[in-house]
Parts: structure tokens; sequence; C-alpha cells
């Protein structure tokens, strides 16, 4: 589920090339009128009304501050709520929602993924981030301080820069993390839809082993040390289940 739609060649960090944002000013009405009938039909087939919000567009895009579509989908889940709620974000704008969001935990399991790639703010080639690595980390903490159950989602991998570093630093403002590498973790076994873009050169710019997915691996080792039971992985982590 998504409150706006980027039409683009690509996407990354954020930030997209030769795209136009479509804002779909019905979601909430939307939603209200299709809740009862996705939720009945959720239960009947897979045990739970789940939604993950969302998954190729940024709920917290600058213009929600203006538009207040994310916003008014979540004032819609609290009258409807979900069973199973995830709130997928890169940026710090997801605590302009902080007011809202404990009380949605409240009535239905609800995580806050906050999107974490790597402790660089940019990689060469790329723009910045909607938000800085330290405006997510601080984000993550406040979310954490509220109560919500909150995910680092280190997710493409990016070369790190010190990975001892950050992942004790993440140790202290997420709950758990998740790790995922492109190859494999981008809808493709070989991870051929993100060759397609820059970011793979952007990366081997930095540091050309972490095109490889045994870079998870070693990243994978480090974040353990740091956040033993924490640490989900690929897919699995997405669901939830870490180890």
């Amino acid at each position: 589920m998504g409150c706006y739609a980027q039409h683009s060649p690509w996407i990354s960090r954020g930030r997209a090339w030769g795209s136009f944002l479509e804002v779909r000013t019905n979601a909430a009405e939307s939603y209200r009128r299709h809740a009862g009938a996705e939720r009945r039909w959720a239960r009947r087939g897979r045990g739970a009304f789940a939604i993950f919000l969302s998954s190729a567009t940024d709920p917290f895009v600058p213009q929600e501050r203006r538009e207040g579509v994310t916003r008014s989908v979540l004032e819609a889940m609290l009258e409807e709520p979900p069973d199973r709620l995830i709130l997928q974000t890169h940026s710090h704008r997801v605590l302009d929602a902080l007011d809202l969001l404990p009380e949605l935990a409240r009535r239905c399991s609800l995580r806050v993924h906050l999107s974490i790639e790597s402790d660089r703010d940019r990689l060469p080639g790329l723009p910045p981030p909607a938000s800085s690595v330290e405006r997510r980390l601080e984000a993550a903490a406040a979310c954490r301080a509220a109560g919500l159950e909150t995910v680092v989602s280190v997710a493409p991998l990016l070369p790190i820069a010190d990975p001892e570093g950050f992942f004790a630093r993440l140790s202290e403002v997420a709950d758990w993390i998740l790790l995922d590498h492109f190859v494999g973790g981008d809808g493709s076994a070989d991870g051929s839809r993100t060759g397609r873009t820059g970011l793979p050169a952007a990366i081997a710019a930095v540091d050309p082993a972490a095109l490889e997915p045994g870079y998870r691996d070693r990243m994978e080792a480090v974040a353990r040390r740091h956040l033993p039971g924490r640490v989900g992985l690929g897919a699995a982590g997405f669901a939830g289940r870490r180890s």
C-alpha cells in the first residue's frame, strides 16, 4: 500500500531521477471503503490483515507536510486498524506522525522500519538522501523512546566506513535490525534489477567488495556482536523473524 506514487526510471535512497509524484488524495477514503472486505479476505486466506506502508514509495516524502495524505491514512487506521502494520520510511519525518503512532500500536501490531543503509550520507555520483544518517538515527531513537517497536533496515546494504561503530550505534536506537543485500534482495536472484541502475557503480567506487553477497555475511558477523538475537536477514527479516 502506498499513499504516493513515484514514477521514475529508478529510485535510490529517497531521491528519484526523471520522476514525477502522483498524490493519491483519496487514499484515506479508499482505505475506509475497502478495509472491511480486505480484512475478511486476508484473515480467511492468510490469517491476518497485514499492511506494508510502503514498499515502493516513501510515506513521508517532503510533500507529506503539505498534503497530509499519509497522516489521513493513519487516522483512518485508528478507526479501522489492520491486524499488522509495517511503516517503512527513509525519512526522519516519521516523527511528524509520532502523536498518532503509539495509539495505533495499541490497536494493532505496529513496527516502524527506518532505512539506514550505511553510516555514509552519500555515495559518489548519487544525490544525498532526503534525511541524513544522523537525523534518521535520532528518529529511530525517538520512536523507540515512545514505546514503538523500532527496526533499522540496513537494506540495501551499502559500504559502511566503520562497521563496529555503526552497529554499536544501531544497538542503542533500534529494537532490532535487518540486513539485506541487493543481490537476491531486489526481487531478482542475481541482483540484475539493481544492476540496470547506477547504484552498483556508486558502490564500486567506494568498496568493490561490497558488491558481493559475502559482504552481507561479514557485516552480519559484526552486527551480531553488537545486537545478539536482534538481527533479521532478507525476506525473513522483513517478515519479523530474527535470531
